[in-house]
């Protein structure tokens, strides 16, 4: 049996190693309040286009430091959405959505501000196990799916230890089908904290920024025109060539439009 322990301490740690550390990327600005507190004391005086620069000072100073904050980006999007800056925003409670997607706060603002504009595109239809993971992969973030996790691992090891040293039948055959459980639960939280992840990492959502883009057949200005996109309007990039990017919207159709006409979230 000490082969068995060492063993299980070998998994536990290889596990544990190979867990979204990645993941965990840090959702803060590592700034001093006193930045924030400036920005936020010109959003409650009403001087919300002051506000919106004093956020993206912040938010810039962070992002060069390698850290985002959804709780900055959120505070941006209203004071952008306060300052009828629609498109930016729009595209800011989609950055902090991407950091924050169990926020209800973030998508109530983000449903409100959709409302504002012009474009009404029905969704496509999915598979209903893909939306069924995506709603449950959403209800957290990244970082809390990594914690939860690992404590369901922790568990599974203890359901382990129960079954290899119990002497009692039942406890092993509890230990035996919860640890089949958490085993299951492991490796879907794992999955959840991954796609979140990969989201983040690399970002094919883009928000219309300009008034109205035309949506091209190819990257050509002398192509045929397709159809017209409106300020902070959801697009899906799908590849680039030159200056332009091939766009996906809600509702499957593609095209081509000029890369200044969109922002990556």
């Amino acid at each position: 049996m000490r082969i068995g322990i060492f063993q299980l301490l070998a998994l536990s740690l290889f596990f544990i190693s190979s867990f979204p550390a990645a993941v965990m990327a840090q959702d803060s600005t590592g700034l001093t309040r006193s930045a924030a507190e400036v920005a936020a004391e010109s959003y409650r005086a009403g001087d919300f286009g002051k506000s919106a620069e004093q956020y993206e000072a912040i938010v810039s100073e962070a992002l060069a430091q390698g850290r985002e904050s959804a709780a900055l980006y959120y505070n941006l999007g209203n004071a952008y959405f306060r300052d009828n800056q629609l498109a930016k925003a729009i595209l800011n409670y989609e950055r902090a959505l991407l950091l924050d997607p169990g926020d209800g706060d973030i998508r109530h603002n983000l449903r409100f501000a959709q409302n504002r504009t012009e474009d009404r595109i029905e969704q496509a239809a999915t598979f209903f196990l893909q939306n069924w993971f995506k709603r449950l992969r959403d209800l957290n973030h990244a970082n809390r799916w990594a914690m939860i996790s690992i404590l369901f691992f922790l568990l599974f090891l203890a359901c382990v230890a129960l079954f290899l040293f119990a002497r009692l039948l039942w406890i092993r055959k509890s230990a035996f089908y919860s640890g089949l459980l958490l085993l299951f639960l492991v490796i879907a939280t794992n999955l959840f904290a991954f796609s979140q992840k990969r989201e983040r990492t690399y970002r094919d959502g883009g928000i219309v920024m300009v008034g109205a883009a035309e949506v091209k057949a190819s990257p050509d200005m002398n192509s045929n025109r397709l159809f017209e996109l409106h300020e902070g309007t959801r697009v899906r990039i799908r590849n680039s060539d030159g200056n332009w990017y091939e766009v996906e919207i809600a509702n499957g159709s593609v095209g081509w439009t000029e890369k200044k006409n969109v922002e990556i979230i």
